[in-house]
């Protein structure tokens, strides 16, 4: 086999992976071709030896012929898989998603990834070590399910984390208003959950016999299990997010009535000497009390009496 331009090739023996050197693939070795894009799959098969058509209507459906994600088809002899990929950013708190496509057909196993989550990479730091290896790609396919489950848990854990710092923001005294940040956080997981649960519907399509649990396909529904979990947890995240943010509305909506209180109170409180002054403010002349020396100072300290004992009662009642 001739040094595949743009791609990187590995190869499969009965001493393990390795990096494969330029030269034509023994019989029962199977070859990892990782390429650019998933468009290359088309001009890698001839030097591949597969079937240039198979290769290029691998995934791809109805008359207008496009490719559909998430999607597992399966061929005489092999698999297309076309899955997203997730990964969180710590410095924005995003979730990215991309795509990673893999076609396993007749010993060859095609990959190609778009997006920074890195899912070939890890595939290849888990092929040194030992691992499940699947029926059909001595390893790859297996190994690429696990790191996708992998990723996905790891982006699960940080979105806890995110939703426990937040968590204690919301409850702690003088905070921001976090409106924004939980619909922030919760469009995150909508984002990680749409991209993890089509993963859960593609596994199962990859067991070969349901009901055979003996089957060496049970890696499949260990991986399925892994995945309906963390739908699980990011679901309690995004409930959990619900809550805080109901929670945070009737918070909001008591401080307005304790306001709203304090305000009617305070009014209260001033209600009663305006009432006095405004009386006295009528110039009326037959009023006795205009007459005497201590008139004045005895209606002042009545205004303040009547201030003291209502802002006394406010203050019993909690309105103050």
């Amino acid at each position: 086999m001739e040094q595949l331009s743009g791609a990187t090739t590995w190869l499969h023996s009965p001493a393990g992976w390795r990096e494969a050197p330029p030269g034509a693939r023994q019989a029962g070795e199977v070859i990892w071709v990782r390429a650019t894009d998933r468009a290359d799959f088309a001009e890698l098969a001839p030097q591949l030896g597969l079937p240039v058509d198979v290769v290029r209507d691998a995934g791809t459906h109805g008359p207008s012929g496009r490719h559909h994600r998430p999607h597992v088809e399966h061929l005489e002899g092999g698999v297309f898989l076309t899955a997203p990929t997730i990964i969180f950013r710590d410095s924005t708190t995003d979730v990215l998603t991309g795509e990673v496509t893999c076609l396993v057909l007749d010993g060859v196993v095609l990959t190609a990834e778009t997006g920074t989550a890195g899912i070939l990479d890890l595939v290849a730091e888990r092929l040194t070590e030992p691992t499940t290896t699947d029926r059909l790609s001595a390893g790859v396919l297996s190994a690429l399910l696990s790191a996708l489950v992998m990723t996905a848990s790891d982006v699960e854990l940080a979105l806890g984390e995110e939703v426990e710092e937040l968590e204690k923001a919301v409850f702690s005294p003088g905070h921001t208003t976090p409106v924004e940040r939980i619909y922030a956080l919760k469009r995150e997981i909508a984002e990680a959950r749409r991209a993890l649960v089509p993963l859960g519907t593609e596994l199962p399509e990859l067991v070969s016999d349901p009901d055979d649990h003996a089957s060496a396909d049970a890696w499949v529904r260990r991986l399925s299990t892994a995945v309906d979990r963390l739908d699980g947890r990011l679901d309690a995240h995004d409930d959990l997010l619900a809550d805080m943010l109901s929670a945070h509305l009737a918070l909001v909506s008591v401080r307005q009535n304790d306001d709203v209180r304090r305000i009617s109170a305070w009014a209260a409180i001033l209600a009663a000497p305006t009432l006095i002054a405004s009386v006295y403010g009528m110039n009326f002349q037959n009023m006795p009390e205009l007459g005497w020396p201590w008139a004045y100072p005895l209606v002042v300290g009545l205004m303040a009496a009547m201030c003291v004992a209502l802002h006394r009662l406010f203050t019993r009642s909690g309105w103050l």
